[in-house]
């Protein structure tokens, strides 16, 4: 008896069990994860060297290949990347799937002490790395009126925090970050004709910019918390600081250096289509749908 003459014999049945295996297909459908490439992460480690004032040719020659040579006896590595900047590098070790990802961190460990490498201000350090972390999506802000700076604050404060609300959203990092900060930029010309030193600067600065508490006052019915806000905002606030006095004549913090609104960083710039902006990348939690996340 063929296994087809049962379908064949017993038509209700048939039309039940296709109907069946079609619910069960289609609720199996709706509940696959959607990705690029499946679930697979591989143990990966990545190594940072850090050389101030090395250029990226020094750090690619001198410290990258002597690690690199080192790392790739390790047992089980799957590839080597490197990235060399200016008095900076990245080295990322990629591992088979079978490796345990702490003891090949030791194995990491063992090469950097082994690697002939020149004098550093601290050896290269090291950090396991989850694939799964990387951003999925990166939104990209700029404006033409507004400051860098306003735009970084406008996406630590309002928009990180919501995006990291959407179901499946792990973290939210800002890239090319530019927070605002005050740059003093002393003039040593200015300086030289007035003798006065940049440490005379740097004691003005930090004398006139505090915020400590002041204390109470109590009353016989009320209390009062006194606070004297003595710390500097922005850049003119500072500029007519008093560095020292010259025969009764204040000498001021302009007068020797120029004070500008500026960032923190100005070495990291993020630029999208030619135009300088603010990057955030969205990373999702293990398992979770990469397109739903994506229409969220």
């Amino acid at each position: 008896m063929h296994f087809s003459r049962i379908f064949i014999e017993r038509p209700v049945m048939t039309t039940l069990v296709t109907f069946a295996i079609l619910l069960f297909g289609i609720v199996g459908f709706r509940a696959l994860p959607v990705a690029m490439l499946p679930s697979v992460d591989y143990p990966t480690i990545q190594v940072l060297a850090a050389q101030p004032g090395a250029s990226p040719e020094t750090m690619a020659s001198s410290i990258a290949t002597p690690l690199e040579r080192e790392f790739s006896t390790i047992a089980g590595v799957r590839s080597i990347t490197s990235a060399n900047m200016q008095g900076a590098g990245t080295i990322t070790i990629q591992f088979e799937l079978g490796r345990n990802i702490d003891a090949a961190a030791q194995d990491i460990q063992s090469a950097i002490a082994q690697a002939i490498l020149p004098p550093m201000p601290r050896p290269p350090s090291y950090a396991k790395q989850n694939p799964s972390e990387q951003p999925i999506i990166y939104l990209s802000l700029s404006s033409n009126t507004l400051p860098l700076y306003t735009v970084n604050e406008y996406a630590e404060t309002v928009l990180a925090p919501r995006l990291s609300t959407v179901s499946g959203v792990s973290r939210v990092q800002v890239i090319g970050a530019q927070k605002y900060a005050v740059r003093v930029q002393v003039d040593p010309d200015r300086l030289a004709a007035r003798r006065i030193g940049i440490d005379v600067v740097q004691r003005a600065i930090q004398q006139s910019n505090v915020n400590l508490p002041t204390g109470r006052l109590h009353g016989p019915k009320q209390a009062f918390t006194v606070q004297s806000s003595g710390q500097l905002m922005q850049a003119a606030a500072y500029r007519p600081l008093i560095v020292e006095w010259r025969n009764g004549v204040p000498l001021r913090l302009e007068d020797v250096a120029d004070v500008v609104d500026a960032v923190e960083d100005d070495e990291t710039i993020a630029w999208n289509n030619g135009v300088r902006g603010i990057f955030l990348g969205i990373s999702r939690q293990p398992g979770t749908n990469t397109v739903q996340i994506s229409a969220d």
